[in-house]
């Protein structure tokens, strides 16, 4: 009886394992095909349109999403770029690699952002390289400053009789280190920095919002700000979603309302297919594995 089982289960193993080489083939094949034919086979609908922008999760210097703004401005039938955002912030390269990509399209064509659950830090310091910017009543944004932190673990490894050596070249190129608290030099010295990024930050709101920079720099303390909140200090425009902003285009940049919107890839249509298909080969294979190893686990445990 123990022999007959453990022969079912190899057996089924066995099928699932020969089903998922032949999937496998077949998309190999398939990719093959995609790619020798190109883009020409998967192109986009023709016509005007307005484009829109996705800004989710953390932003990081992403080359492809700076290219495909720029490749924007030489594209007659983007009328213009609407951009939602949703994301925390990020690094201030990536942040600022944004804010530039946007500010340039929008000396060619309309570019107004739209924020949707946060857009802080980073995220609203891309906002601000629009011409336009809406906020539900509860987003979260503002978060205007730069944030750096370390972590020092000198005192906890003394007590494990660890201690950290760091041979340099000078003073403050170990600074931070973890294995050692920050010196008052190096203390100094990334303030030094944090407070240029700051700065530089400050210079982008005050640009692209039209404010007093006294004003941005009372409220750029690091606070975040609900949209009510923010409309009521200048940070935003309006209260409003995508519809608000797409009459708005309509209305006072001659944008039609009747345009469709079409999403702004940064990889091809090719990429794009093969990831989402070799990452669902990935989950098929691991839950088929799961559930034989489950089915043999059960009957191990029922033996």
């Amino acid at each position: 009886m123990s022999l007959a089982a453990d022969q079912l289960i190899d057996r089924r193993r066995i099928r699932r394992s020969r089903a998922f080489w032949r999937a496998a083939s077949i998309l190999l094949a398939l990719t093959g095909a995609l790619l020798w034919l190109g883009r020409g086979v998967l192109s986009r609908a023709e016509g005007p349109y307005v484009a829109r922008l996705a800004v989710e999760g953390f932003i990081g210097d992403d080359r492809k999403l700076i290219e495909a703004i720029d490749g924007l401005a030489k594209e007659d039938r983007a009328k213009a770029l609407l951009v939602a955002i949703d994301s925390p912030g990020g690094s201030v390269g990536g942040g600022e690699a944004l804010h530039g990509a946007l500010v340039r399209l929008g000396k060619r064509k309309p570019v107004v952002a739209v924020m949707r659950g946060t857009a802080a830090s980073a995220a609203y310091m891309a906002a601000v390289g629009t011409e336009r910017i809406w906020a539900r009543d509860s987003t979260v944004t503002g978060s205007i400053g730069v944030l750096l932190q370390t972590l020092d673990s000198s005192e906890l490894l003394a007590r494990l009789g660890v201690r950290g050596e760091a041979l340099v070249s000078g003073p403050l190129k170990a600074q931070p280190n973890p294995f050692q608290p920050l010196s008052p030099e190096g203390r100094a010295a990334l303030q030094g920095v944090i407070m240029d990024l700051y700065d530089q930050f400050v210079a982008m709101v005050v640009e692209g919002r039209k404010l007093p920079e006294a004003k941005v720099r009372a409220l750029a303390d690091g606070r975040v700000f609900t949209g009510r909140q923010a409309l009521a200090v200048g940070l935003i425009d309006a209260i409003g979603g995508e519809r608000e902003a797409r009459e708005w285009l309509a209305t006072e940049k001659n944008v039609p309302n009747s345009l469709p919107l079409q999403e702004v890839q940064t990889r091809s249509t090719v990429d794009r297919w093969l990831r989402s298909t070799w990452q669902g080969l990935i989950e098929t294979l691991v839950t088929e594995g799961l559930r034989v190893d489950r089915l043999a686990g059960l009957w191990q445990l029922s033996r």
